[in-house]
């Protein structure tokens, strides 16, 4: 097993070099303002059984919890996700329809999370387009889900046996995930080995470290870290620089500098600087959800001319929307050739949705998660500055549809939809690679659907301004059957359709009984004549 601490700070929050006192297998200094990021990697021998032999049979899979909670995005951990917990899985050879992975992974999702909307593979999960590129998983899977207290008492349960004073300690450790910003377990067949990783807010922060209860052979890094801003840092990378401490048992062991800079994929945008997400009131069984941006557009990446002077922008504004069942959007309404509709909404083309999406379906009949869609979006094309607009807010609205859900009492249910993922795409210069990187987080879904050269700029959710709205996540009240009144209704409907067939049947009696006496007269008549 090795262990990763890292603290990131501001350049004017950070603390003294000499303040920091390492003893033994300990480091502590006082406590700094910063973001705080933990993890472990464990071999396959180091993980629970039902865990261990589902990733036997397993390429790849990522599970990635994001809280509902916004948070400020500094340093290198950028990239952003919808709110909620998200799978992404791709089985080994064959897996998919011989081996025992795909049957292991439902289990493991509802035991592990507390999530019970998942029964297999091929039912709950949709597909995503790895076909397109070789670095996209080939299955994904979502639910809304807004805290880890499940999974807390899950690790406790299994990573926190012992009653010792370091049982104890661990059990503190776990239970300290409850705060956690996002949490991300990743596992690839090619390293054969697991990661989790969890991610602490930008907050006060306590410096004390230790890892005298673990074996000598566990490696365990404590990075203090914060941005260089050095003019040889290119656009596409980060520069970090700080201090770095292994505890080995070393007493003489001391922090040591580091300055280090690497390319990354996700990085944060400046304008738009911050995005919030309501649906417009009357919601109605059509939502429509208004996305709402704090100032102008400006590409994070601009194309020089022939001239040195700046092109047309290479970037283009994307929203990722991961849509829970109930509520979908229709892709032909989004289609290309509604070129007007989607200019009246400041959206440029649906660039991709999964499928397949029944769009007549009801909730309560349907076992699929729901559906992902990628959006374009249209930003205002002129600059602000010569208008005179500088700072102007803007907006762009994604038509969606609700479905029928199951009658409940009180004649309303509650759909909570969580944030899109808002961000700039943007191509790298030619030759630019993105290797792993210390940071960087892979396999998101939206990744997948841009070739690998693609840099994300994001936008950052705020809370919208509606009170009725959670922190990033909004609710749409449905209405439904109202169970306290369904014995009514059943007992009518049964009454009506009744006196309908008795009415239909009485008409019928009565055009019988005419047709029948003027049929006889008729035949008396051609009697007469005949005579």
């Amino acid at each position: 097993m090795r262990q990763r601490t890292t603290f990131f700070h501001k350049n004017e929050d950070g603390i003294e070099p000499t303040d920091l006192k390492v003893a033994g297998r300990t480091i502590s200094g006082p406590d700094l303002l910063a973001v705080r990021e933990d993890r472990i990697t464990l071999g396959l021998e180091e993980l629970p059984t039902e865990l261990r032999e589902l990733l036997k049979e397993t390429h790849e899979l990522h599970i990635r919890w994001v809280s509902p909670n916004p948070h400020e995005s500094i340093g290198p951990w950028n990239s952003r996700l919808p709110p909620g917990l998200h799978v992404f899985y791709t089985p080994g050879q064959g897996g998919e329809k011989t081996g025992s992975s795909p049957e292991l992974l439902c289990p493991l999702i509802r035991n592990t999370f507390g999530v019970s909307d998942c029964s297999t593979l091929l039912d709950s999960f949709t597909r995503l387009p790895n076909d397109r590129f070789s670095h996209s998983t080939a299955y994904q899977y979502y639910q809304p889900l807004e805290s880890l207290a499940h999974f807390v008492l899950y690790a406790n349960r299994y990573a926190c046996t012992s009653s010792s004073s370091s049982g104890s300690d661990c059990t503190r450790q776990v239970e300290r995930l409850a705060s956690a910003t996002s949490l991300d377990f990743s596992y690839d067949a090619i390293s054969h080995t697991a990661k989790l990783t969890a991610l602490w807010p930008h907050e006060h922060q306590p410096f004390s470290l230790s890892s005298s209860g673990l074996p000598d052979h566990h490696r365990v890094e404590v990075g203090l870290l914060t941005p260089d801003e050095s003019p040889h840092i290119e656009q596409h990378e980060l520069g970090v620089t700080g201090l770095l401490t292994v505890l080995d048992g070393d007493d003489d062991a001391k922090p040591s500098p580091v300055l280090f800079s690497f390319p990354s994929r996700h990085m944060r945008a400046g304008r738009p600087s911050a995005f919030s997400a309501e649906f417009l009131a009357p919601t109605g069984l059509h939502p429509t959800l208004r996305l709402r941006f704090d100032g102008p557009a400006r590409a994070p990446v601009v194309e020089e001319g022939v001239d040195g002077e700046e092109d047309e922008p290479a970037c283009s504004l994307h929203a990722y929307l991961t849509l829970p069942r109930a509520v979908f959007a229709d892709r032909y309404q989004l289609a290309d050739d509604n070129a007007l509709f989607l200019a009246s909404k400041n959206l440029t083309a649906l660039r991709w949705a999964s499928q397949p999406v029944d769009l007549e379906a009801p909730d309560y009949v349907m076992k699929l998660w729901g559906s992902s869609v990628l959006l374009e979006l249209r930003p205002p094309t002129a600059a602000p500055e010569e208008k005179g607009q500088k700072g102007q807010e803007w907006t762009a609205e994604i038509p969606l549809h609700l479905r029928y859900l199951a009658p409940a009492p009180g004649g309303y249910r509650t759909v909570q939809v969580p944030y899109p993922a808002v961000f700039w795409a943007c191509p790298a210069d030619e030759g630019t690679k993105f290797p792993n990187s210390p940071f960087d987080r892979v396999d998101l879904g939206y990744d997948g659907l841009f070739g690998p050269r693609t840099q994300f700029w994001h936008v950052s959710p705020e809370p919208s301004r509606n009170p009725a709205s959670g922190p990033l996540m909004n609710s749409v009240r449905v209405p439904v059957l109202d169970l306290d009144r369904s014995a009514w209704v059943r007992s009518g409907t049964a009454a009506v359709v009744l006196l309908g067939f008795a009415w239909v049947v009485w008409k019928l009696v009565g055009v019988y009984a005419r047709a029948g006496s003027g049929g006889k007269r008729n035949r008396a008549e051609g009697e007469k004549k005949v005579q």
